[in-house]
C-alpha cells in the first residue's frame, strides 16, 4: 500500500516547512503499517492554474496526478493562513478537480476506493475550517473520508511560535496524528476486501 503526502506549505525547499514535520508522524506512523509514503512539495513545483490534469507546456502536475493514481492513501497537508488553506492547497485542490471526469477500467472514478485525510498546522485559529474545506473537497472527487483523519497544531489565535519552536501542544496533535494514520489504514484496507462499485 502506498501513501502521497502533499505538503501545501508556502515554503520552498529546502527551507524547514512546520507543516511537513507534523506531517512526518502521520508518515512514521503509517509506515509501522507497512505502508510506503512519498512526499511532495507543491510549491517546488510550476503547477499551473486550472481545472485540467494536464495544462501543457512546463505544467509539472502530471507528476503528482501520476502518483495520485499509484496511491491508496493521500494527505494534503496545508498551513492556516487568514483562517483558510493556504493558496497551494488551494491550487492543487483545483487541479484535482480533473479526477471527477476520469475514471478506471471499471467505470468508477478514480478518486474511488482511495482513502484521505488532512494535516493542518498554524499559530492562529481556524484549523477546522481548514480540515472542513480541504475534506469536503477531497469527498467531492471521490476520495472516502475516514472518521477522524486529521490532525492539526495550532496554540490558539494571534502571532506566536511555530511548531518547530515550540512542544506545547505537541503530544495532543501527535496521539491525534497516530490515530488519524490508523484511521486511514483501516478504512483503505476495508475498502481493498469491498470496493465501491461504479455509479448506478
Amino acid at each position: 500500500m502506498r501513501a502521497l503526502v502533499v505538503n501545501c506549505t508556502l515554503k520552498r525547499s529546502p527551507e524547514p516547512s512546520n507543516t511537513e514535520a507534523l506531517a512526518a508522524v502521520v508518515a512514521e506512523r503509517l509506515s509501522e503499517h507497512d505502508v510506503a509514503v512519498d512526499f511532495v512539495r507543491a510549491v517546488d513545483l510550476d503547477i499551473a492554474p486550472g481545472v485540467v490534469t494536464d495544462a501543457g507546456d512546463g505544467d509539472e502536475w502530471p507528476r503528482i496526478h501520476a502518483q495520485l493514481l499509484e496511491s491508496e492513501i493521500l494527505i494534503i497537508a496545508s498551513p492556516t493562513w487568514l483562517g483558510r488553506p493556504s493558496s497551494v492547497a488551494q491550487r492543487v485542490l483545483e487541479r484535482m478537480n480533473a479526477m471527477m471526469s476520469e475514471t478506471d477500467d471499471e467505470d468508477r472514478p478514480v478518486a474511488y476506493n482511495r482513502v484521505a485525510g488532512v494535516v493542518v498546522t498554524g499559530n492562529e485559529d481556524g484549523a477546522h475550517h481548514v480540515i472542513s474545506e480541504i475534506s469536503g473537497s477531497l469527498a467531492d472527487i471521490g476520495y472516502t473520508i475516514p472518521g477522524q483523519a486529521w490532525t492539526y497544531w495550532h496554540l490558539g489565535p494571534g502571532p506566536g511560535p511555530d511548531y518547530l519552536e515550540e512542544q506545547r501542544g505537541r503530544d495532543w496533535a501527535h496521539h491525534t496524528g497516530r490515530s488519524m494514520a490508523d484511521n486511514l489504514v483501516g478504512v483503505a484496507r476495508a475498502l481493498s476486501v469491498s470496493p465501491l462499485r461504479a455509479r448506478g
